[in-house]
């Protein structure tokens, strides 16, 4: 069975979505590419339905190649540098879904 796509879901509630815009997300973005993955969705409003995750922030969707190159970009030491940059921004969610 060939390689299937893989979709990385970030929900995220913010707390200081203004350093979180101009710290972490200007430095991932780049990330994202260099590893195989690209953005498909980015949202904003968030309303969870059955969760107790806090309403209105946002999702972020990406695509990747497989779960291999997901899981290469997530713990990868550049991966492990940037996301401090997200440390007291907010609340989030990670999930890998495969196609």
């Amino acid at each position: 069975m060939a390689n299937r796509s893989c979709y990385m879901i970030v929900l995220g509630a913010f707390t200081d979505f203004d350093r979180f815009m101009s710290g972490y997300q200007v430095a991932v973005a780049p990330l994202i590419e260099k590893f195989g993955g690209e953005y498909v969705l980015i949202g904003s409003d968030l309303l969870p339905m059955e969760t107790d995750f806090p309403g209105g922030g946002g999702a972020v969707v990406s695509k990747w190649p497989d779960r291999a190159a997901a899981l290469a970009f997530w713990h990868s030491p550049e991966y492990a540098e940037v996301k401090k940059l997200r440390e007291g921004t907010g609340q989030f969610q990670v999930v890998l879904v495969d196609s």
